[in-house]
């Protein structure tokens, strides 16, 4: 790939990413600083927010299902594809914190 081109790329990545991180997903917004709580509040919000997801995507099956004509099949798909993704992100996080954990115990003084 070319040096021009490389450089196109790059821009449009990144003109990509701004726009991604100006959009709210359907009234959520997505937080990417830490505030003055620190970790365990932003571990606490950040499972509310999943647990937000999967409300949603269970409440837009259950209205297509109920044969809601407001709601379309690949709303409800992609909607229960990224409560799935987010559940799966907080299932590692959490496996990754009781590994910490472990190797944090098991260090000896």
């Amino acid at each position: 790939m070319s040096s021009p081109s490389i450089q196109s790329a790059l821009q449009q990545m990144q003109s990509l990413s701004a726009q991604a991180s100006g959009e709210q997903l359907k009234g959520q917004s997505v937080s990417t600083s830490v505030g003055q709580g620190g970790f365990a509040d932003e571990l606490s919000s950040s499972l509310q927010r999943i647990n937000e997801m999967q409300q949603t995507a269970a409440g837009q099956r259950t209205a297509f299902l109920s044969g809601d004509k407001d709601v379309a099949l690949n709303d409800v798909m992609v909607d229960m594809q990224k409560a799935s993704v987010a559940f799966e992100m907080g299932v590692q996080v959490r496996n990754r914190l009781v590994t910490a954990y472990k190797d944090v115990m098991n260090m000896q003084v």
